[in-house]
């Protein structure tokens, strides 16, 4: 017998069994056809799906019912009194066969987490693109190098006091809301460099606002992944979004030093300011596609947090910082071992991310263009040692690996690698520049490590919390930027020695941090709340 087309009325069925899903949002196409049954005629309604992994706002419901004697099957019905089976399928059947734009169907935790990390590259661009600029702004404006430490440090100072505000908020009101301001706030600042440049105190309050808008931006995105991400995909989460830190670090550095030679070094500020303006505006284009299923904690995220609006009263917002259990943090170890860690790590890191292209320049007499070229050379092989140490700390923690374990593994590597090589550095050895160049290049590239290791521990310890223990910490870490940076300079013009400057004190910061680390640190889950 062929297929027919039949005109079902809703007032017509007595439901006899059904079940409730509440699945994944189903995007499909349904099609009706009879066939012969023992004992008449059987209805079938078949779907396509697309999309599995897409939240649903509503339920679905499975039904079998009878009409005179005929069974039929319906996935995802919603019948109202009065309308035809028929019309409803061909009217479901029209704009499904689409698959654009190509992100459509992708997963909502997915592009999240790829809009951040785009966030962070765009951070590390303007982040980067002063110790580039620095160079030739010191012979315009005569600074020494005291000066341009401070500069550079101003940036730090931002930073370290947007962390703590920026973990409640987003704790409060989402890591989406607070990351999309935080980008438009550092790149509006980032704009102004070439403006205020003249005039030292306006220099220094617009690198104040970048600071503080970049500063927002690690707790919003580990308010995200704490919330979205399982405990076995976690460690790639972080390492692709804070792995974009490594990717504008190249790109900043590899468009830089071209830029400021062709258009003047006024151009990189306002380029990258521009960069991070369109990505606010594209920000705000994808969301109004997000309006219709909102991100909720999927399996495997123990997360309470859910967005706010902005309306929420000043009395709500106090009373929310007074609950965090800020005497249960402090009375952690193992949440001493992950701020002393953050500031050994952040030592190291920031002084040679503001100083290594001065360092080869001066010292390994390369020119401006070569000097930004093996500045590249750290972050990029950092962006290939990071997809490893993720995956295999994802791995080992699948297969059964104690997680406090391969943290302690992960950090251990991420401090000892550059410590060694920046003490193969600082020796008289003789070598030549570019094997000095390869040395450094190792160690800081295995330093990403600790974005398996430190990164991830905030929230496998309590992901309700994450966000404002890693504005704790960062705000601990953002001290060696505003002490480290300009301590480098003063001790250059003193000493006259980048050993003894530059290398020796995160060589200190590196070794002390890994034993505190492998002593004290633990992942374990941790319900401060019950504490306190």
């Amino acid at each position: 017998m062929g297929t027919k087309r039949i005109t079902l009325r809703a007032d017509s069925f007595s439901f006899l069994s059904q079940n409730t899903y509440s699945h994944t949002s189903l995007k499909h196409q349904q099609h009706l056809h009879l066939l012969p049954s023992k004992n008449g005629f059987k209805f079938r309604v078949f779907c396509s799906v697309n999309d599995k992994e897409s939240t649903v706002k509503e339920s679905k419901r499975v039904a079998t019912v009878n009409v005179n004697g005929f069974g039929v099957d319906e996935t995802k019905s919603k019948l109202d009194s009065g309308s035809e089976l028929s019309h409803e399928s061909e009217s479901r059947e029209v704009g499904f066969d689409w698959n654009w734009p190509p992100w459509k169907n992708v997963p909502e935790r997915y592009k999240l987490i790829g809009t951040t990390s785009l966030a962070f590259v765009i951070c590390n661009m303007d982040k980067v693109n002063l110790s580039i600029a620095i160079i030739p702004m010191s012979h315009q404006f005569g600074w020494s190098s005291s000066v341009a430490g401070l500069v550079q440090s101003s940036f730090f100072w931002g930073y370290a006091m947007s962390q703590l505000p920026g973990g409640w908020l987003a704790k409060i009101f989402g890591g989406r809301k607070v990351l999309q301001i935080g980008v438009l706030t550092w790149s509006l600042a980032t704009a102004l460099v070439p403006i205020l440049a003249g005039f030292m105190p306006g220099l220094v309050f617009s690198r104040i606002l970048v600071g503080i808008g970049e500063g927002v931006s690690p707790s919003a995105a580990t308010d995200l992944i704490a919330r979205l991400m399982p405990l076995e995909e976690r460690s790639r989460a972080v390492a692709f979004v804070f792995g974009g830190l490594s990717v504008g670090s190249v790109t900043g550095l590899l468009f830089a030093p071209p830029l400021i030679q062709n258009f003047g070094w006024e151009s990189v500020f306002y380029l990258f300011g521009v960069l991070g303006i369109a990505w606010f505006l594209g920000y705000q284009f994808l969301e109004e596609g997000k309006h219709s299923y909102a991100a909720e904690p999927i399996a495997g995220s123990s997360s309470t947090n859910t967005s706010k609006s902005l309306n929420t009263s000043l009395n709500e917002l106090g009373g929310s910082l007074k609950d965090v259990p800020w005497k249960a943090f402090f009375r952690s170890p193992a949440v001493w071992a992950m701020i002393y860690a953050h500031f050994c790590g952040s030592w190291g890191h920031y002084t040679c991310l503001s100083w290594l292209p001065t360092y080869f320049s001066e010292e390994l007499d390369l020119n401006l263009t070569e000097a930004a070229w093996v500045s590249i050379l750290p972050p990029l092989a950092s962006i290939f040692v990071t997809s490893i140490a993720s995956q295999t700390a994802d791995s080992l923690i699948s297969n059964g690996v104690e997680t406090t374990t391969v943290r302690k593994i992960c950090q251990t590597i991420g401090f000892l690698s550059p410590a060694v090589c920046m003490t193969l550095s600082s020796l008289d050895l003789g070598l030549p520049p570019w094997e000095v160049v390869g040395i450094l290049t190792s160690g800081l590239a295995l330093s990403s490590f600790t974005l398996s290791g430190l990164y991830c521990t905030h929230q496998d310890m309590s992901p309700e919390y994450a966000s404002i223990l890693l504005g704790i910490t960062n705000t601990v870490g953002a001290v060696p930027g505003i002490v480290g940076v300009p301590l480098t300079g003063s001790l250059l013009d003193s000493t006259h020695s980048w050993s003894l400057s530059l290398f020796a004190p995160s060589i200190f910061f590196y070794l002390t941090g890994t034993v505190v680390w492998l002593a004290f640190a633990s992942s374990k889950p941790q319900s401060f709340s019950k504490r306190d």
